[in-house]
Order: C-alpha cells, then structure tokens, then sequence
C-alpha cells in the first residue's frame, strides 16, 4: 500500500506542478499574445490538435513506452509549449501549441491506465474491490490536481503586479472595454493598460518552464515502472477495445439520437470555457483592470469550480440534475445579460469577481452533471460516448477560440446564449426519451466518477 499510494502521489504533485504552468499560461494567452490574434489562435490549434491525438496516440505510445516514459514524454510537450512563449511568434508559438495538443491525449489516458493498474493490483493482493481502491487513488490524485488552477494564476498575478509601469486607465480607454469593445482584427484592447515588462514576462514564464521540468524530473526519478507480473494487466487495458475498434465506434455511436441531441450541450461546454479564458480575462479583465488581475480573477473561478464540483456531485442524488441543470442554465443566462448590459470599470472592482465567481458555479454543473448524463446515458458504451464527448468539447473550444479576434464580445455572447438556449431544448428532449423508455425508474443517479471524467475533458 505505501508503494503504491507512493506513486499516487508522485503522479499527482507531478500533474499539479505541470498544470500549475499551463493552466496561468492558458489564462494569459488572450492578453499576452492580442497582435493579431495570436494567443487565441494558438488555443484554437492546440484543441485541433488534441482532438486528433485523441483518437490516434495514446494506444501506441503507451504501448511502445509504458505508463512511465508516456507521461514524462508527453509532460514535454507541455514544457515545449512554455518555451514557445518566451519568443512568441506565428513560428513558434502554433507549432509548440500543435505539440502540447498531441501530448495531452497521452499523458491522461498514460494517468489513468496507470492509476487503473495500481488499484487494481493492490485490491488483488490485498483482497479488495478494485472499483473502491481505484476510487480512492483517483481522489487522492483531484484533491491535489485541482489546486494548479489557483497557484498558476496566483504566480502570473503576484509577478505582473511588480510592474512599474502601471499606468490610470483612462475613462475613454475603459469605453474600449467590455461587450461593446473596440476590437477589430489588429487592435490591441490590452493597449488601454500598461503592458507588462519584458523581463516580468521572462521572469514567469522561467518559473513556469522550471515547474514542468521539475514535474518530468519527480516522475523520471521517483515513479516506478509497471512490474511484469502487472504486464498482462497493462496489455488488457490497452488492447481491450482496439484503436480501430474505438475510433469506428465513435462515429457509430452517433446513430444513437441521444449522442446527437446531446451534441450542443456537450460543445457548449467547450464555448463557455472558451469564453471565459479567451474573452472575459481581455476585454474585461485585462482591459478595465490591468492583466496582473487575470490570475486572482481566474483563482475565484477555480476555487468556486472545485467546491461546486465537490458539493454538486454530493447533492445531486437528492436534487436529481435537471433542477442542476436549470440552476446553470439560469445562471449563465443571467451572466450572459449582465455581461452585454455592464460597462466594466476599475470602481466596480467587487463585480469582475462575482461574474468568475457565477462562472465557476455553472461551469461546475455543466462539467459534473454532463459526465455523469453521459455515464448514465450509454453505460454500454462507455468508451464511445465518452470519446464523442472529448470530440464535441474540444470542438467547442475551437471554434471559439478561432473566431474570438473577428468577432466583437457582444456577437460572441448572443452566440454563447443561442447555444446554451438550444443545448437547454434538446436536453430536455433527452429526459423526456429516457423517462419515455423507462417509466417510474428515478432519473437521479450516484455517479463515482464524475471528477475523475470532468477533469479529463480539461487537456
């Protein structure tokens, strides 16, 4: 047990470390890189490219390399990436983000084969249900996971708040901000505040790339391979089902009209997150606030996530998840409004925190209740429905990245808000099919893995 929870650990603190740097980097993206469009795009190509590593990589390396090598080579891909930001250009920055997309595929499905392994092996030994050990390692590895949103935005803001250039934004540059912003195809919204040094910038982004280092390092050195007489174990994770088997059962689970029907609300997933990371932190935050604010905006955001997460998966065995799903949908509705309605001012310092904090409660709904819809859905087929879930959310993420510099924010949230409408009605043709199939059966359900599925869909 102590090897094994060992490794748990050196598994977890290695992840937090890494996200820790891409996770404040994604955050700045939108506000480090506006010429152009460049950071977004960036996003946008690196989603693509997650998508397509998703249905080719994982199998083949972990086979070829074994749990172990995979993560530490795909956590490389990650530090690529950060050293990609120290010279941002079209040359360096979208091939290092085609590079991180085509790692992160690897190193989650390497954790959770891993994991799988490792809890398994234990309860053989020591006479355990393999699904509770293995539920217990998954929870041990999110209790320390998630805090990586909190300490790499808390690194960006504690460094770019040293800036001595600060400047008072002044009242006809905060017009800029907000739903109605000034953006075009070359205007840079983050001009309206003082940009950060050039060596504040280098200063985070080498913390950043020594966390990813230190992150490969501790699993080079501390985690233990597989041993061979877990190798079959291994062998029947990877080969059960095949790769070509999963990838033609992605396409052909969409002749289930659920999967269909669920499609909007699963990219909508993609859109809000998209929205909040590209968007909000730019011509709200960054704009009206300076960009050293992003990274205590996006702490709310994380912080309310992970405890809405927690209580909403507790909760909705008593509350069922269509009222979850109607407190989100509300909830963002409301959001969407206020956002087109709010003209955004330094003043108002409260309310640039109430809307990351209203974010992170919907966003929580949305990743939890989803996962488990899916599960509950097509327990056959897990695999395929869980897959076309990664397709639709990444595809999300794409196209809202990748129209985020020809659109102005107001488009951006009437779309946001057409999507989560439409999303709302083919959900609800989801229950009534499923209360339509099963009378009297209760649609609430205790869904286990809920964490570990949400946090998997997040690169």
């Amino acid at each position: 047990m102590e090897r094994n929870l060992k490794n748990v650990l050196v598994i977890s603190f290695g992840f937090l470390l890494l996200f820790t740097a891409y996770g404040g980097l994604q955050s700045l993206q939108s506000s480090l890189h506006s010429e152009e469009g460049l950071g977004v795009a960036s996003l946008s190509v690196l989603y693509a490219a997650l998508i397509l590593s998703s249905m080719f990589l994982p199998p083949v390396l972990i086979k070829k390399l074994g749990c172990k090598w995979t993560i530490a080579g795909s956590m490389c891909c990650y530090i690529a990436f950060s050293l990609g930001n120290f010279y941002a250009s079209w040359y360096t920055l979208i091939p290092t983000s085609v590079i991180l997309g085509l790692g992160g595929a690897p190193l989650w499905s390497a954790k959770c084969t891993y994991l799988t392994i490792a809890g398994n092996s234990y309860a053989e030994k020591a006479g355990k249900i393999g699904k509770d050990i293995i539920n217990q390692y998954f929870g041990v590895f999110f209790l320390i996971f998630q805090s990586s949103g909190i300490w790499g935005n808390l690194i960006s803001s504690l460094i770019l708040s040293q800036a001595s250039n600060k400047v008072e934004i002044s009242e006809e540059n905060l017009t800029c901000c907000g739903a109605y912003d000034c953006v075009t195809d070359t205007t840079d919204t983050t001009g309206s505040a003082a940009e950060p040094s050039k060596s504040l910038i280098y200063t985070l982004l080498g913390i950043y790339t020594a966390s990813g280092v230190l992150a490969v390092l501790l699993i080079v050195v501390f985690l233990d391979q597989i041993k061979s007489d877990q190798a079959e174990t291994e062998k029947e994770i990877l080969e059960t089902p095949t790769f070509w088997s999963t990838f033609l059962a992605t396409f052909q689970h969409l002749k289930d009209k659920r999967q269909c029907l669920l499609i909007p609300l699963t990219m909508y997933s993609g859109f809000e997150q998209g929205f909040l990371s590209g968007d909000y932190t730019k011509t709200y935050v960054t704009c009206a606030l300076g960009i050293h604010y992003v990274g205590y905006v996006m702490i709310c955001f994380s912080a309310v996530n992970s405890l809405c997460s927690l209580l909403f998966g507790k909760i909705s065995q008593f509350t069922g998840r269509k009222l979850l799903f109607a407190l989100a949908a509300v909830t963002n509705t409301t959001c969407i409004i206020a956002l087109l309605l709010w003209k955004p001012h330094p003043k108002q310092l409260a309310v640039f925190f109430v809307f990351s904090a209203l974010w992170g409660l919907s966003d929580a709904i949305w990743q939890t209740q989803t996962n488990g819809l899916y599960s509950v859905l097509f327990e056959k087929h897990k695999e395929a429905a869980f897959a076309n879930y990664r397709l639709w959310e990444s595809l999300g993420f794409v196209i809202a990245f990748g129209y985020s510099t020809k659109l102005q924010v107001y488009i951006k949230l009437y779309i946001l808000l057409s999507v989560l409408v439409l999303s709302m009605v083919m959900y609800g043709v989801v229950e009534y099919l499923k209360a339509k199939s099963s009378p009297g059966t209760p649609t609430a359900t205790k869904n286990e893995n809920v964490v570990a599925f949400t946090q998997e869909t997040h690169t």
